[in-house]
């Protein structure tokens, strides 16, 4: 079973095709998975392979982290882009989530000015009020909808409380404010557990046009598989295809770009 991917707290820089020179922040055990979807393509694996033993960091272990790498990339002079809480799992699901985004803006303003704070996430806890003032405050929150159709979502997403549908990810993702969210969409063909998987087709793309339009958001991201997928019966849509259905996004008056 492929596992997870990150063994430390803070890590890298590591160079990201979205986000450039990209210094990551793990709240999840670094020897086990937390997170609220089971995605098929997840890189880090499935939800299987269990929480492991270390547990999540606590606030103060990931600041002090962070301040020795902020610290060490600053004295050499190093080139930062981004400062990205990604990982083995969902992060707002820690329980200090939004005052460790709040010591990472202030150690981000005082030893990498340069640098943006993005938060990978999967928009499935924008119902607390904490969690949705923290993501609004970093510089680029990347919210995740794969799909507008409840039962696609179902089979890639999985989500592992079954309240958890699309239209509740949606509807959160509309309540954020305005113009301030990059939502990231994943697009693949494929099968799990023999039941075939497509979000490229006309009417997937339809029903994510009028989500994006209903969330207003600063930026659509298409991607596709790049790196080893749990499910391996998926298949990577290359880049001519995404160019391609951006066009129809861009064409329905939403920014959107392709990675």
């Amino acid at each position: 079973m492929q596992t997870v991917l990150f063994h430390e707290t803070v890590f890298g820089p590591i160079h990201s095709r979205r986000l450039g020179t990209s210094l990551g922040i793990n709240l999840s055990p670094t020897d086990g998975k937390i997170c609220s979807f089971d995605c098929v393509y997840c890189e880090a694996g499935y939800n299987a392979q269990g929480q492991g033993t270390s547990g999540v960091p606590t606030r103060k272990q990931v600041k002090t982290a962070l301040t020795r790498k902020l610290q060490q990339l600053s004295d050499e002079g190093a080139k930062l882009d981004v400062i990205t809480f990604s990982g083995n799992g969902e992060p707002t699901l820690h329980p200090e989530f939004a005052d460790i985004v709040a010591d990472t803006l202030r150690l981000r303003d005082r030893l990498a000015p340069q640098a943006r704070v993005c938060v990978l996430t999967n928009a499935t806890f924008l119902a607390n009020p904490k969690v949705t003032a923290a993501l609004a405050a970093v510089d680029r929150p990347i919210l995740k909808l794969d799909s507008a159709n409840g039962l696609t979502f179902y089979h890639i997403n999985q989500p592992v409380n079954r309240k958890v549908t699309v239209y509740s990810v949606i509807g959160a993702l509309a309540r954020f404010p305005k113009g301030k969210a990059v939502v990231q969409t994943m697009l693949l063909r494929g099968e799990h557990l023999g039941k075939p998987i497509d979000n490229t087709t006309e009417a997937e793309i339809d029903a994510l046009i009028e989500a994006y339009r209903e969330i207003q958001p600063a930026e659509v991201q298409l991607y596709s598989i790049d790196r080893a997928t749990p499910e391996h019966n998926l298949t990577k849509i290359e880049r001519p295809e995404l160019e391609r259905i951006a066009e129809r996004i861009k064409a329905a008056g939403i920014n959107v770009n392709v990675f």
